[in-house]
């Protein structure tokens, strides 16, 4: 029987001259079957902990940290996988490989998502409204991995607001790039970090293995 799994997807100092060291990309996955359960599971505990609004990395404080402690370790019990994929920028060189910031990020997320894909399953992919150029960018993606695969039942834009684990992407991936910035002057983000990193039984600042499935981590290597 054909499985289907949804990806929530998310980015972060994406933008090839915006002064940041990183661009990060990264999903949050889960069967359809199970979507439903996670997002009351994730709601209910934002209702426990008088949460209002959406998860966001920059909104974790020490007044928010046990509400964010929670939601680390429910996604640590859970079937939910994560996978992110680092760039350092300072290492692009678009010239050389004759294509534009736009062309590049397209092959970014091929290689975040395809390593995830499998032929005897069907999947739906779902990307964070950045701003106006979001739905040229879905466009183009979807075209460029509907070249090798034929499982794909929808790639859309949506608004974070709409996906709780939209938002723990953003969560997840937010500590990884405050961590390779060598940031620290967050006690509640340090906290969340050591959690997640006690889970994982490495630094979130190194590559895990090419079979890790809760959380995957790759480095990309420009070349």
């Amino acid at each position: 029987m054909t499985k289907t799994y949804n990806f929530y997807c998310d980015e972060s100092t994406h933008i090839e001259k915006d002064g940041q060291p990183y661009m990060l990309l990264s999903f949050i996955s889960t069967s359809y079957h199970q979507l439903k359960i996670h997002n009351e599971n994730i709601r209910e505990l934002k209702i426990k902990h008088h949460y209002k609004g959406e998860m966001k990395w920059s909104s974790i404080s020490k007044s928010q940290y046990p509400f964010y402690n929670q939601v680390i370790e429910y996604f640590f019990a859970t079937d939910l996988q994560f996978r992110a994929i680092v760039i350092d920028k300072s290492k692009l060189n678009h010239e050389a490989f004759g294509q534009s910031h736009d062309d590049f990020y397209d092959k970014m997320y091929f290689q975040l998502l395809t390593k995830k894909i499998f032929p005897e399953n069907n999947y739906n992919i779902y990307i964070d409204i950045k701003d106006t150029h979001s739905y040229k960018k879905a466009r183009s993606l979807k075209q460029y991995l509907e070249r090798d695969y034929h499982n794909i039942r929808t790639l859309q834009v949506i608004r974070s607001y709409e996906s709780e684990l939209m938002q723990l992407s953003d969560v997840l991936m937010g500590a990884i790039n405050y961590k390779l910035r060598g940031l620290n002057r967050v006690t509640a983000k340090n906290n969340i970090i050591e959690k997640i990193e006690r889970h994982c039984g490495r630094p979130i600042t190194q590559k895990t293995f090419k079979d890790e499935s809760k959380f995957n981590l790759f480095f990309i290597d420009l070349k």
